[in-house]
């Protein structure tokens, strides 16, 4: 389960990127989050991977306090989470396999495991026909797969995706969010931050909405535009 319980969060310059936010996302979810520039959805995705604590409130992932956890848990706090980035952060000297295969290296998994689950991702992803491929060689589509591939290997509680569909056409972003919703259905929370509000049209789930810094929507069924629904819950 991932909550924010008023949860603040000020920048030493003073800005207020979120103010008294507060939601619950079950485990299982699918759930985007949506909003304008300056909304406050960079904060909130860096607060979910503790690479900022709160100002004030609680945000709990799992069983970890991000507010309080010393930096020594932060790592295993990440290895439950898999996370999918826009710009994908592929490493161009190595193959598809082996960049998936980097993953489950990084947390000590043995050589056997790493044989056994790379080909089962990269088959779930529709990848594994590339296995032998470098980055340069695939499609924007294709790498954005071998993200997700590389998200899902170590078998993370939940994906968070930010902003995965940003350089990818209309067609590769549908195929995408296709693809974290398979991912979703077989029990993975799935959290989408996204301005790409077609494709939240596209998928009947909750969605979040924040606008400076506060909550302003929380609903099912599609994304309504900047202040058209407040504080709606479903």
């Amino acid at each position: 389960m991932i909550k924010f319980q008023n949860v603040c969060k000020t920048y030493e310059n003073g800005v207020e990127a979120l103010k008294d936010v507060s939601f619950t996302i079950a485990d299982g979810e699918f759930v985007f989050v949506v909003g304008p520039s300056g909304s406050g959805k960079s904060t909130l995705v860096k607060l979910l991977c503790a690479e900022l604590k709160p100002t004030d409130g609680e945000v709990t992932v799992g069983e970890y306090d991000i507010g309080t956890m010393p930096r020594r848990h932060v790592p295993y706090l990440r290895r439950e989470i898999g996370v999918v980035f826009q710009d994908f952060r592929l490493i161009a000297d190595r193959t598809v396999y082996e960049n998936v295969a980097f993953v489950m290296r990084a947390v000590g998994a043995s050589t056997r495991s790493i044989r056994k689950r790379v080909p089962y991702v990269l088959e779930l992803v529709g990848i594994d026909h590339k296995a032998d491929r470098m980055p340069d060689e695939l499609s924007g589509g294709e790498q954005q797969r071998v993200a997700v591939a590389r998200a899902l290997v170590n078998n993370p509680d939940f994906i968070l995706a930010d902003e995965p569909t940003g350089n990818l056409d209309p067609m590769r972003s549908l195929e995408l969010m296709t693809l974290l919703s398979e991912i979703n259905a077989r029990g993975t929370t799935v959290v989408v931050v996204t301005h790409a509000h077609e494709i939240v049209n596209a998928f009947k789930k909750r969605v979040i909405t924040l606008e400076d810094g506060v909550v302003v929507s929380d609903r099912r069924g599609g994304y309504f535009g900047p202040g058209r629904i407040r504080h709606e819950q479903e």
